[in-house]
């Protein structure tokens, strides 16, 4: 069943994270689909969170869709050459956003091999936001995408991740952002059977 915009628009972007996992991100483009199980996000708090783009109130094109009413992709590119895929949270003005850093393919894995130039499926085919959203077929140009429409959106598919499965630590390659690089925003499942 795919989410609702009630589900994304919670005011609570730390716990919509850790509900995220487990739930499964799909892109339909080209009339190819492909689904992976999330197994790994990172919480960024808005405008009171260093580590945010939007820390601050920092208004720009690149993070205008942060300050949409939750229920869109943020999609940015990184150093470049990286689109890294984000779930726009909490209502309009508030710009929460939940990263997602890894996940577990399970459906249109040929698709996947295609564009990531693999010929067989690794355990880390999905594992890094950069390999994510190459695999999955995210690209910037789409950040703004409402998650309830039919290119990208995400299922509930019925995967309860128990609270002891998941790890909880500081984000990843944040340590600009002082003591806010330190919070436990990054939660992460291991070893998800689907």
């Amino acid at each position: 069943m795919k989410l609702t915009a009630a589900f994304y628009t919670r005011p609570d972007v730390v716990q919509i994270s850790k509900e995220l996992l487990g739930k499964t991100l799909c892109t339909r483009f080209n009339g190819q689909l492909a689904k992976a199980v999330i197994t790994e996000t990172e919480a960024y708090a808005g405008i009171t969170d260093k580590a945010s783009h939007a820390y601050g109130g920092r208004r720009t094109k690149r993070t205008e869709v942060m300050f949409w009413k939750g229920g869109h992709a943020y999609i940015y590119l990184c150093y470049g050459m990286y689109s890294l895929f984000n779930v726009v949270t909490n209502v309009a003005g508030i710009p929460h956003a939940v990263l997602i850093r890894g996940a577990t393919a399970c459906s249109g894995i040929e698709i996947m091999l295609q564009r990531t130039g693999k010929e067989k499926i690794t355990a880390n085919l999905l594992t890094g936001p950069g390999k994510l959203t190459k695999a999955m077929g995210l690209h910037y140009s789409q950040t703004g995408t409402p998650l309830t429409g039919a290119t990208i959106w995400i299922e509930d598919s019925g995967i309860v991740i128990p609270p002891e499965a998941i790890t909880i630590t500081p984000r990843i390659g944040v340590d600009y952002a002082a003591e806010d690089a330190l919070l436990p925003y990054r939660f992460k499942v291991e070893d998800l059977k689907i």
